[in-house]
């Protein structure tokens, strides 16, 4: 691809982050830019069009992980997001409640940076579970063995999470408890089934809150994006004496991670 094209598919989808008022991603590695204009163009449906999504990542590098493609093509991103969205498509989606579901990119990403820390058995918490996607892969990663935690604080997404889990293959995982998803404040985690392996934020920060780092086991691993306006999605480490590092991975734009009533607007 030229130098030209590739400056044109630039501003094409810093225009579409910004016009639309929500993203979670501002990669600008050109393999992803690529990804992003091939998809407008995949077709298919149910699991016919996710797998064309998943080979997408796969082909531009995105997802390098076999076991992470296996995941994400196993759990059909159709059955969580709102009935007419370009399910397929990597780009973010308004959910309602002024909230998104992240971009498929950006869902492989976390994955793979929180793989090693999603064995069989292992625990984990997603903050911000929204509709349930990301929550569902983790459950499937950790199997039934494992723990698997969802907060919102949007009561009615939660409800809707729930319904998107049970018609998809973590449906049997709800079932028999491994996988749960609960309506709180995520800034102060889940202690019932602490501490967790691995730790996901789903909203960006202003500081990575007190409460989730006291949650995150020692040797565990937390993927969260922090900052205002200009964001970074940083990779956190707990080591065995509980001494903390962190690094930034890339540049990101996420929705904020606030109250319910900032964030619906007091509805």
């Amino acid at each position: 691809m030229n130098l030209c094209f590739s400056f044109f598919l630039l501003i094409f989808s810093l225009a579409e982050i910004y016009s639309s008022g929500f993203s979670d991603s501002i990669c600008l590695e050109t393999r992803k830019l690529d990804s992003i204009w091939l998809e407008q163009f995949q077709t298919g449906t149910g699991s016919t069009g996710n797998k064309a999504m998943v080979e997408n990542l796969k082909r531009f590098g995105v997802i390098s992980s076999k076991r992470v493609a296996e995941v994400m093509e196993a759990l059909d991103r159709g059955l969580f997001v709102p009935v007419g969205s370009s399910a397929y498509t990597d780009t973010p989606l308004p959910i309602g409640y002024n909230a998104t579901i992240s971009a498929p990119h950006m869902h492989a990403t976390c994955l793979q940076l929180l793989e090693d820390k999603l064995q069989p058995g292992m625990r984990a918490l997603d903050v911000g579970s929204g509709t349930g996607y990301l929550t569902g892969c983790f459950a499937l990663m950790v199997g039934a063995e494992g723990r698997v935690v969802g907060v919102d604080h949007i009561p009615e997404l939660v409800d809707m999470s729930i319904k998107n889990v049970e018609k998809s293959v973590a449906g049997s995982l709800l079932q028999k408890g491994s996988l749960s998803l609960h309506v709180g404040d995520g800034r102060k985690g889940w202690k019932e089934f602490a501490p967790y392996d691995a730790i996901h934020v789903g909203a960006a920060a202003s500081e990575v809150p007190q409460a989730l780092l006291d949650q995150l086991k020692p040797g565990g691993r937390m993927v969260i994006p922090v900052g205002t306006y200009f964001q970074e999605l940083k990779v956190i480490e707990k080591s065995e004496d509980g001494s903390i590092k962190a690094r930034t991975e890339t540049s990101v734009r996420y929705v904020p991670l606030t109250s319910r009533d900032e964030q619906t607007g007091g509805f």
